[in-house]
């Protein structure tokens, strides 16, 4: 076989003990492929095999256990494929039965009546007492193990593997077998300076350590240095990225702030920016007389006045005679974005478009022609406005909302519509926590609308279960009496999504017979055709219709003042994020808004502690700090499909210290030596580039 150039990028299939028909389950069941892979394939906890619990010592909450006791009695029960081997120990404390249901004949050949042993296995609570079912069994030592062997690690692994005879123990000899190999060498990938300043052992004896410590402090060495070296080259990453943007890609310069803005500003806007929209105006002005290209985040909270900004900084390229753009990631949203900006500009001669796939021809071939002479001023539409004819004469702003919800071909496509890079702005209503924010979108500029308009009322939150349900109709037939307009919202989760379905449909039909006319209800849910659901949202809408039973798809861009109360069915199945943005759709007007959280009596703790959260605070960063630490930073934004935070040793919950001074660490280092190009940084220098070569080039992300 010819040598890879890499040891660690090896198939894993030459790797002793493996061979073709294991390495193949590798790949399936824990997408295990080379030496590497296995190498960073971490442990997920350890057992101290120096500590002995006694029988009468047993919780519930024990995992892993190990005891040392006496073999007293030895019995079979069963027949044929139901039998079972039972051996019952004793220590000084009590006694407690080890039993078998596989490899019985085996299992009792090894076992001798009085025998002292160590037994190593998690308890089980069964008919009122515990015992421990396939325990590992073996013979006190005559000599203490070594300390390097009591501290052992425990894999992930799955049945498949399991009946290839790779348990956690399998694996874990694999590895040995990997660190045992002659050939294995791991490069350094931090400087020396780097590892005395923090007290971190080098990369190879992290490695070993990781998976076979020799003692706990061992321990804690590696995890610290492999944490630290994994968020840090995500930050390096960044900050490189950002400094070569800033350096290379140059801007237009807006170099004034003339009529348009002035005169929206004085005579059309109807009432005061908050401090925060202020604070973000100032910060977009600044990027964009700098002369350097505009890449900037905007975060806000539904309702926050993210799309007056969007306003302004499109203006402020209007009054430089430059065309912009805002990108929407549905119709709906499309929509309300062109009717909030038109209602907004009534009156002034700004000539606004609207672009979607439903455009009619003509229409759609006039706005064409009025882009590419320059006459059409600003154009809001969806995907539509990434097709090839679709051409600006002097494109100076691109606003995308919902960033997340575009693929990275699809954004980058909008910085060729232009001869010099447009500005960026990109916008999102789902707070990303400051953690995520930094790993994320570290090569972003951040601005932050953390302020809500003034004379908005608070939603008044409420979390009850399902046999409350008759209140909740009470509720509600009292606010439709007042006018008001109603959403009851349904889960539809992809797994179910039939039986979802129906109990939205059984909803529906159950809801029509509370309340019969004249009260209207209308129906919305995305297996719907899209001109269906976008004339079912027009009646909602302009009040012909006063309750909308609905799926998600009301989560992003309806935006109904009078609709006062959300009703949320089956809440325990929604994240908190979407429970968020859910509420968001109510409180648009001035009157008092409820959202009320209909759950089962049976809550999961997780569940409980989501529903409650919701209860108990608004603010849209803390929900999403509460939701990264229930779900995860994969779950949160969709991260975990696109493999962006594929992190396999850092949390960047549980490690936002080490993150924080990795960001900080990697940005002076950056700072120094943009390029990397001091003797000092080669390695580091090195290890990027072999970084860069493995991945995506999410460098085009803006």
């Amino acid at each position: 076989m010819p040598q890879p150039m890499n040891f660690l990028d090896t198939p894993i299939e030459y790797l002793k003990g493996i061979g073709p028909a294991r390495a193949e389950a590798l790949r399936k069941e824990l997408s295990l492929f080379t030496f590497g892979d296995l190498l960073t394939f971490f442990p997920f906890r350890y057992v101290d095999r120096s500590k002995f619990y006694t029988i009468a010592g047993i919780r519930d909450e024990n995992a892993y256990i190990q005891l040392k006791a006496r073999l007293v009695r030895v019995r079979k029960t069963g027949q044929a494929r139901n039998q079972r081997l039972i051996a019952t120990v004793r220590d000084e404390t009590g006694e407690i039965d080890l039993v078998w249901f596989q490899g019985i004949k085996w299992i009792e050949e090894k076992l001798s009546a009085q025998q002292e042993y160590i037994i190593f296995g998690k308890p089980v609570f069964f008919n009122g007492r515990f015992n421990i079912p396939h325990p590992e069994i073996e013979v006190p030592p005559e000599h203490p193990l070594p300390l390097s062997e009591t501290i052992r690690p425990v894999y992930s692994t799955t049945e498949k593997l399991k009946s290839k005879g790779l348990d956690y123990k399998g694996i874990g000899k694999l590895i040995k077998n990997l660190l045992l190999n002659p050939q294995f060498e791991i490069k350094e990938s931090l400087p020396p300076e780097i590892r005395k300043t923090l007290r971190l052992p080098d990369r190879q004896e992290a490695f070993v350590n990781i998976h076979f410590p020799p003692d706990q402090e061992a321990l804690d060495h590696a995890r610290k240095r492999l944490k630290f070296e994994e968020l840090f080259f995500i930050q390096l990453r960044l900050a490189k990225q950002r400094t070569n943007r800033l350096r290379k890609s140059e801007g237009i310069r807006f170099q004034k702030v003339g009529e348009h803005v002035n005169n929206f500003y004085h005579h059309h806007l109807t009432f005061e920016l908050t401090k925060a929209q202020k604070r973000v105006v100032r910060e977009i002005r600044a990027d964009l007389g700098s002369g350097k290209q505009m890449n900037r985040l905007l975060q806000g909270d539904v309702g926050s006045g993210k799309t007056l900004v969007a306003l302004m900084t499109m203006l402020i390229a209007l009054d430089n005679s430059y065309q912009s753009c805002l990108m929407a990631p549905t119709e709906i949203l499309a929509n309300q974005h062109f009717q909030t900006i038109s209602r907004m500009l009534q009156g002034m001669k700004v000539k606004t478009g609207l672009l979607t796939g439903s455009t009619k021809p003509a229409i759609r071939n006039a706005i064409l022609e009025e882009l590419h002479s320059g006459t059409m001023d600003l154009l809001i539409g969806t995907h539509a406005l990434l097709e090839e004819d679709v051409r600006f004469r002097n494109l100076g702003v691109v606003v995308i909302d919902e960033q997340h919800r575009f693929g990275v071909v699809q954004r980058a496509k909008m910085w060729t519509k232009n001869v010099k890079t447009p500005h960026v702005l990109v916008m999102t209503a789902t707070p990303i926590p400051r953690t995520l924010a930094m790993t994320l979108y570290g090569d972003l500029e951040n601005s932050v609308i953390d302020e809500m308009p003034p004379g908005r009322k608070p939603v008044i939150t409420r979390h009850i279960d399902e046999n409350d349900r008759g209140k909740v109709y009470t509720f509600i037939r009292e606010k439709l009496q007042e006018g008001r307009q109603i959403y009851i919202v349904y889960p539809l989760i992809q797994e179910s999504a039939k039986l979802d379905l129906q109990n939205l449909i059984d909803g529906y039909r159950t809801l029509r017979d509370i309340f019969p006319a004249p009260f209207t209800l209308g129906m919305v849910h995305g297996q719907m055709k899209q001109t269906e659901k976008e004339e079912v949202m027009r009646k909602f809408t302009q009040n012909q219709l006063q309750i909308l039973v609905s799926t998600t798809v009301i989560e992003v861009g309806v935006d109904v003042p009078n609709a006062s109360v959300m009703i949320i069915e089956n809440a325990e199945r929604f994240g908190l994020s979407q429970l968020h943005q859910l509420r968001g759709r109510v409180g648009r007007g001035g009157d008092q808004s409820f959202c009320i959280l209909i759950s089962s009596r049976e809550l999961s703790a997780e569940a409980g502690k989501r529903l409650s959260t919701m209860v108990r605070t608004a603010d849209g960063f803390e929900i999403a700090e509460a939701d990264l630490r229930l779900r995860g930073p994969g779950d949160l934004l969709g991260t975990r499909q696109s493999g962006i935070l594929d992190l396999k040793i850092a949390d960047i919950v549980k490690d936002e210290k080490i993150l924080r001074y990795a960001r900080n660490m990697a940005h002076d280092i950056i700072a120094e030596d943009p390029d990397l190009k001091m003797k000092k940084n080669d390695i580091l220098a090195h290890h990027l580039h072999h970084i860069e070569e493995q991945s995506l080039n999410w460098g085009l992300i803006s």
